[in-house]
């Protein structure tokens, strides 16, 4: 089913999520129903930045299937959850040093390759 809540995101462009009309609350990813109040809601793009909430370092590779190892095999990651000014905590591969990453740091995020990614940057 296509349609404007469940459209993929090309990569580095910004993150879409949906919004209640009613009691205003955001939610990514997009839902066609307001999670609160149960109302409709509207497709709404979210903020391209925000601040990273927490993090950790992912050092196993996830179950395969459905993971498909690359090549060269799995490599640790970063990932956290960036909270955005829209009210919303997103989890994001971050594209961020572990020695660099800081809880309260602006992040730049957003579409990535099936993921949301974040990268440091000010905001």
């Amino acid at each position: 089913m296509e349609g404007p809540l469940n459209r993929a995101p090309e990569t580095g462009s910004r993150l879409h999520g949906s919004r209640c009309p009613d009691c205003a609350v955001a939610v990514y990813p997009a839902d066609p129903a307001c999670p609160r109040c149960g109302g409709p809601a509207e497709p709404v793009e979210l903020s391209g930045t925000g601040t990273l909430w927490t993090w950790t370092v992912q050092r196993y590779a996830p179950k395969s299937p459905p993971y498909v190892p690359p090549a060269a095999g799995f490599t640790p990651f970063t990932v956290g959850y960036v909270e955005l000014p829209d009210g919303v905590r997103v989890l994001a591969a971050l594209d961020i040093d572990p020695e660099d990453v800081e809880i309260g740091m602006p992040v730049v995020i957003g579409a990535g390759g099936g993921v949301p990614r974040g990268a440091g940057g000010a905001v």
